[in-house]
């Protein structure tokens, strides 16, 4: 048990690290930090390619991490 333990707290760690990239990369495309604190203009637009696919990775990788964190507490 104590192995299967450490192989779960390596997952954590990269998709953690993965989902920082994510994010970061879908901030940088939206203006900066006026953009994440709502300085952009109210203009809605839809999602389309690259940006849509990175959206659903990002809620996959949000979704995965949670399950991991569960799964961890259960085991320890």
């Amino acid at each position: 048990m104590e192995r299967f333990s450490v192989y779960i707290q390596i997952i954590q760690i990269i998709i953690s690290v993965a989902l920082i990239a994510i994010i970061l990369v879908q901030a940088k495309g939206q203006g900066g930090l006026g953009g994440i604190f709502g300085g952009d203009s109210a203009v809605y637009h839809t999602r389309r390619g690259v940006e849509k696919t990175l959206f659903h990775v990002t809620i996959g990788l949000a979704v995965f991490f949670f399950v991991i964190s569960i799964i961890s507490v259960v085991v320890a």
